[in-house]
């Protein structure tokens, strides 16, 4: 028969709580030690990706710049900057005998109210669009504001500016003006 007899002044302790601890630590730690290698590949993946398209985009704006460096150089040749300036001087010609004079007359004609007549019209062609300088002749104030809230309300007459306001010379004066009015606005037919 064999007794069972401890000697030891302290009780024997075991020490499975704390090694159950560690291990689920452990297990916890390469779980979170796995979930962040794999961001960190993602994540690399990712940017070698962007890498390699912005170095393909690179190469495409080295090429395109190239392309318009050689074709800076063609066209800064006389021969062709003449040729560039004589197109542009008959793309001007064929702009101004293109504009119809006609279909402008007629809108001017519709917001003209009474009491205002046009003395002088200068229209000029400016980046696709007409510019025109009016001189009208106005008999009221109340007749100058009419006209101002007709072009305001115009789809064909834009962006006026009042450029000046004078009265009129009472000498030689038969239409019986009080002020002339002369202003900018865009003509833009659609």
């Amino acid at each position: 028969m064999k007794v069972r007899l401890n000697l030891a002044t302290k009780a024997l302790e075991t020490h499975r709580r704390f090694l159950a601890g560690a291990g689920l630590t452990a297990v916890v730690a390469g779980l979170l030690f796995l979930g962040l290698g794999w961001h960190v590949h993602s994540a690399r993946k990712v940017d070698a990706e962007l890498r390699a398209r912005t170095g393909k985009m690179r190469q495409e704006m080295a090429k395109l710049e190239a392309q318009r460096n050689d074709l800076e150089r063609y066209f800064g040749q006389k021969d062709i900057a003449n040729l560039h300036d004589r197109a542009a001087f008959i793309n001007t010609i064929l702009d101004a005998r293109s504009f119809n004079w006609t279909l402008m007359f007629m809108d001017l004609e519709h917001i003209l109210p009474d009491g205002v007549r046009v003395i002088s019209i200068e229209p000029k062609q400016v980046a696709g669009h007409v510019e025109v300088k009016l001189s009208v002749g106005v008999t009221s104030d109340e007749a100058e504001l009419k006209f101002e809230r007709a072009l305001e309300e115009s789809k064909v007459f834009t962006d006026f500016q009042v450029q000046g306001v004078h009265t009129a010379n009472p000498s030689g004066n038969q239409s019986g003006d009080q002020k002339v009015v002369q202003l900018t606005t865009v003509y833009s037919r659609i």
